[in-house]
């Protein structure tokens, strides 16, 4: 049946785009996947991603005050001793600008972006019994075919869940989503603004807005707790320090129960 759908519906299967791996997503993880498929076993791989650009999670969320808690130095990669010395975190615990920004280096520095494709949505995956392959369907109706397939969307760059709040239709002021919020400035100065929710998202968000907004008014349901993040910027004496013992650093990380031991 798998063949006769090729026929009628796609056309000669030889015709489909055809991979030894197909990784689903361009964050973190499938950056690394593309980079460890292709240049080190020398398969032949191709990346997509519904986002606009790499960054997975860090491309999406890109509300005021956006920030990692993790320490950039462990929330990084560990492939590359060049890439490790070149790259200059400014702050012990990285914003998002800067996240993103340093996914786009790696992208760039590794040249990953010849072989991924954006703006294009994974609707299906068959198994080709046959064939011993994935086939891959899209948003677009176009195909791709190949032997394994690495699911790399990670749990936060899903659609986000849209509440359905009585009366919302009716409201005519301007709404916005952290897990979805507009590249574009939004401009928040002298407004009244409502958040709603005290999450890890929300308690970042409200410190920024409340600089701005003329009155901020938070909903919370059930109250959070929040210990203070200690950031501050990585002076250039702490962070060559840092290069020096990058490699005990890491073997600290592997062998730690969390993976975050104290630098």
């Amino acid at each position: 049946m798998l063949s006769n759908l090729n026929q009628t519906k796609m056309g000669d299967a030889t015709q489909v785009p055809n991979f030894d791996v197909i990784v689903i997503g361009a964050g973190f993880a499938g950056l690394y996947a593309l980079y460890r498929m292709r240049d080190h076993l020398g398969l032949t791989v191709r990346a997509y991603d519904s986002a606009g650009g790499v960054g997975g999670t860090w491309y999406w969320n890109r509300y005021p005050g956006a920030r990692c808690d993790i320490e950039s130095i462990h929330y990084s990669y560990s492939f590359s001793e060049k890439l490790q010395q070149e790259w200059e975190w400014t702050e012990r615990y990285a914003s998002q600008p800067e996240i993103l920004a340093y996914l786009n280096h790696v992208a760039d520095r590794f040249d990953l972006r010849r072989d991924i494709q954006f703006n294009t949505r994974v609707a299906s995956m068959v198994w080709d019994e046959e064939a011993h392959q994935w086939q891959v369907g899209f948003d677009d109706g176009n195909t791709a075919r190949a032997r394994w397939v690495i699911s790399a969307t990670g749990p936060l760059t899903a659609a986000p869940h849209v509440p359905d709040f009585a009366g919302m239709n009716k409201f005519s002021g301007e709404v916005y989503m952290t897990a979805r919020w507009p590249h574009q400035d939004v401009d928040l100065k002298g407004k009244r603004v409502a958040v709603i929710g005290t999450g890890p998202s929300g308690i970042q968000v409200i410190q920024e807005i409340a600089k701005d907004a003329a009155y901020l008014t938070v909903f919370q349901r059930t109250a959070d707790y929040a210990t203070p993040l200690g950031n501050g910027p990585l002076v250039p004496s702490e962070l060559a320090s840092v290069k020096k013992r990058y490699s005990k650093i890491r073997e600290a990380a592997r062998n730690h129960f969390l993976g975050i031991p104290p630098i």
